[in-house]
């Protein structure tokens, strides 16, 4: 038996299962560790992990509960960039570092965010739908109702490494930019190109919202009807971050009665959807299936970033990337890094 254990539940990761760890290997070749699969009931887990050295997340919600029982835990890593699915509070405190892959599918997710903005303001699946049911000359007469775009507004709802690769993509098209971001100051999104706004401000003013913020309690159901009652009934809500920062019944409401245009979502607050949400049957919506960061390499790089944090903290290293790095300092792990992490809620 290897001296380094991790442990990782036996489900499936994202929507790839295979018990291949290779490529989380690679970094972890040269260390005497293994990869154990868990059982993925409650019980079943904590028996194979108390003891573990390592918890390697994916497949089932690793609670407050199974954080209470390990006896021996240096890391919890995850291989996405949301952290929902880790008890983070309870991680912190029982002093164990918690790893994501924040910087892994950046350009992936800003590429979907534009893809949505452009496809919702330029009709795109209604033009689609006009040629095939042979109403070919209803086409032109539709846009001629819409503004260009350039000149219009984009507001940022968070302002963290997606929402800033959004805003180099939208600059060339002569978008004006604003974003709400509490955890940020106001030169870290002016040096952007992107006017710092309130919540308000960015609801109201905006022709296009993107929404960002992460999956974290404070930010669940952000934007409510209030929100939405503020927008333009011309504007269009963009959200490639997480379904629950959304108060979904109140997007709904807004869309089926015209508080604004259009809707371009990759996430939903429940996930898949259920064959009567109302959402599915909307026109004025463009929907993917959370499908923002996927690419060829979308499985290979977070794979091989996990084994990194892996490899790193079982060496006696700080992480790469860690969401909780207030416990980096009461541990027993090594500072390498020249310059800060730079980590914070919405990074």
């Amino acid at each position: 038996m290897a001296k380094q254990r991790i442990i990782t539940p036996a489900g499936a990761s994202f929507t790839v299962g295979s018990s291949d760890y290779s490529l989380e290997m690679e970094a972890l070749a040269n260390m005497d560790a293994e990869i154990i699969e868990a059982p993925m009931d409650t019980a079943g887990f904590i028996a194979a992990a108390a003891t573990a050295d390592a918890i390697y997340a994916k497949g089932i919600p690793i609670t407050a509960e199974i954080i209470a029982a390990l006896k021996n835990c240096k890391v919890i890593s995850l291989g996405s960039v949301g952290v929902d699915s880790v008890d983070v509070k309870a991680a912190t405190a029982a002093g164990i570092p918690v790893t994501n892959v924040p910087d892994t599918f950046i350009e992936e997710v800003a590429d979907h965010a534009m893809t949505l903005l452009l496809s919702t303001f330029r009709r795109v699946i209604e033009q689609d739908r006009m040629v095939r049911e042979h109403r070919w000359k209803e086409g032109r007469p539709a846009l001629l109702k819409i503004p260009r775009l350039m000149g219009q507004t984009l507001g940022f709802v968070s302002f963290g490494r997606v929402a800033r690769a959004v805003a180099r993509r939208a600059a060339p098209f002569g978008l004006r930019m604003i974003a709400y971001d509490p955890f940020l100051d106001e030169t870290q999104i002016a040096e952007h190109g992107v006017m710092p706004a309130t919540l308000n401000e960015v609801m109201s003013q905006s022709d296009f919202v993107s929404m960002h913020a992460p999956a974290r309690p404070e930010c669940t159901h952000l934007l409510k009807e209030q929100h939405f009652r503020q927008m333009k009934k011309s504007a269009i809500f963009i959200n490639t971050g997480r379904g629950p920062t959304v108060d979904e019944n109140a997007l709904i409401k807004a869309l089926s009665e015209g508080w604004f245009a259009y809707a371009g979502l990759d996430v939903l607050e429940v996930e898949p959807p259920s064959h009567n949400n109302p959402i599915l049957s909307m026109d004025n919506v463009i929907l993917s299936a959370h499908t923002a960061s996927a690419s060829a390499r979308f499985d290979e790089a977070r794979k091989r970033r996990v084994g990194s944090e892996l490899a790193l903290v079982l060496s006696g290293k700080w992480p790469m990337s860690c969401v909780n790095p207030s416990v980096l300092q009461n541990t027993a792990l090594a500072r390498w890094q020249p310059v800060g992490l730079g980590r914070g809620p919405n990074s």
